[in-house]
């Protein structure tokens, strides 16, 4: 599939041209939780934002999310594409890789969030919905341990405090929370899947 041809693009031509970018960038990247295509969770994230109504660059961006951290897309180029709304929403939620500390990189991108004014908490909430599913398969599949997997909840947790400071009453925190509480409340077998 092109992923041109799904039905929550048909009326969004930047998103449309943004899957084109993405495919080819991330090329043959693979989830890590299903071996499926990368490709799936920038979609993933997109259609969560387009489900819940948020114009053509916000989605474009939620596809986009990850090429400036998984590609060797630079911003200059990720903005003589997309144009410089959809290139600082990329930027805010992507990692700074110079900070070499991970703990300090992921609080910097809640920071950076929580302090822009544009769509970012809105993508980086999608984001991380699709981020907490994606641990439900790796737990299911057995492919994650119980230090990896006490991690991951613990930034997912920061992210939920700080998204629902600051847009309280967002669908789409309200979402988060629940992934969060129902992986916390009726988590799958280790293992379960396959």
């Amino acid at each position: 599939m092109a992923g041109t041809d799904l039905s929550f693009v048909q009326d969004l031509p930047l998103t449309r041209q943004a899957i084109a970018f993405a495919r080819e960038r991330h090329g043959d990247q693979r989830r890590d939780a299903d071996g499926a295509p990368f490709l799936v969770h920038p979609l993933e994230v997109a259609a969560l934002l387009e489900r819940s109504h948020f114009p053509d660059h916000v989605v474009a961006a939620a596809v986009l999310h990850d090429v400036l951290e998984d590609t060797d897309v630079d911003q200059e180029e990720l903005e003589a594409q997309f144009g410089p709304e959809v290139c600082h929403l990329v930027d805010v939620v992507s990692d700074d890789e110079t900070i070499e500390d991970v703990e300090a990189r992921k609080d910097d991108v809640r920071e950076r969030v929580r302090a822009d004014s544009s769509y970012a908490a809105a993508v980086f909430a999608a984001d991380k919905i699709s981020k907490v599913r994606e641990l439900r398969m790796l737990l299911a599949n057995g492919k994650i341990d119980a230090q990896a997997t006490e991690t991951k909840l613990r930034r997912y947790g920061k992210a939920l405090d700080m998204l629902e400071d600051a847009c309280p009453g967002s669908r789409l925190v309200e979402i988060l929370q629940f992934e969060l509480e129902s992986l916390e409340n009726l988590p799958p077998s280790r293992g379960s899947a396959g």
